[in-house]
This record gives C-alpha cells, sequence and structure tokens, in this order.
C-alpha cells in the first residue's frame, strides 16, 4: 500500500532528478510565464527560479521572436504533439556562453530544444516543457568537418590547374 510519505519521498526524488539532469527544463504556461526553471538553466543564465518564475520568456530574454517562438508552440498546445528545434535550423533559443573547455573555440552554446505538451488531469494542454540540450560539441565537430571538406576541396581542384 502506498501512503502519503511514500508519495512525498517519490515527488522529492524526482524533483532532484529535475534540478540536477544535464538538460534544460523549463516549463511554461499558455501566455508563456515561466514556472519550472531547473538547476541547469540556472547555471548557464546566471538566473534564479526565483528571479523568472511567474515572468514570461520574453521579458527576461528579449532576442528571442514572440511570433516565432508562438507558432512553434503553437501545435504543441492544439494538438498535443511534440515540436522541434534544432542548431542548423537556429543555432541556439537561449544566448549561453560556451563553457565547454574541449569545444573551446566556440563562443555560445548550440542548442537542440524539443517542445512537449503538458497535460492537466482532464486532457488539456495549458502547459509545455522546453528541453533544452547542449550539442555544442556536435556543432563544433561538423563545422570543423565541414571546413576541412571545403579545404581539401580546394586543393583538389589546385592541384587538377596545376597538372
Amino acid at each position: 500500500m502506498v501512503t502519503q510519505h511514500d508519495d512525498l519521498a517519490e515527488f522529492h526524488w524526482m524533483m532532484d532528478m529535475v534540478q540536477t539532469v544535464d538538460v534544460g527544463i523549463v516549463v511554461l504556461d499558455s501566455a508563456f510565464r515561466i514556472k519550472v526553471w531547473n538547476g541547469f538553466m540556472e547555471s548557464h543564465s546566471g538566473l534564479l527560479p526565483s528571479q523568472v518564475r511567474d515572468k514570461t520568456l520574453f521579458e527576461l530574454f528579449g532576442d528571442i521572436s514572440q511570433p516565432w517562438f508562438e507558432r512553434k508552440t503553437k501545435p504543441v498546445f492544439a494538438l498535443k504533439s511534440r515540436a522541434f528545434m534544432t542548431w542548423e535550423q537556429r543555432p541556439y533559443l537561449f544566448k549561453f556562453p560556451n563553457y565547454q573547455p574541449i569545444t573551446g573555440s566556440e563562443d555560445f552554446m548550440y542548442q537542440n530544444i524539443t517542445l512537449s505538451p503538458l497535460a492537466n488531469a482532464r486532457g488539456e494542454v495549458q502547459h509545455i516543457c522546453m528541453m533544452i540540450y547542449d550539442v555544442t560539441d556536435v556543432a563544433a565537430s561538423k563545422k570543423q568537418l565541414e571546413a576541412l571538406q571545403v579545404t581539401f576541396s580546394e586543393q583538389q581542384e589546385r592541384h587538377r590547374t596545376l597538372s
């Protein structure tokens, strides 16, 4: 039999997991007010959960285009389906500095983002969850590979013209 104490203990470790996972987690309501801001977001933005709670995403991050973001989230709310943003489409949503020593060649964090619907007990989606993944190492590697391919192609072309 599950007790209230068991439920509270489970809630505690779930909240601990949300705070410590190496992925940004932001929960927004339908007016784009921030309801959850985890440790990853706090570390990279320098903003405490108490500083962002109940403020809109656009108040805090004026460089995010509200019309664009609303278009991206509309199917998440209306159709209860996920939406995705990749670094190739848009390098970042949040312009966080890059703190990775291995990929220190990049000035900011490249991000992939998943938007997921969060349904209430009646099945209505009144909140969405944004999961922000740091993909700076992947982006830097791909950019380096592309630069090497260009250099190689240029060298081949020069070799052909000299032959």
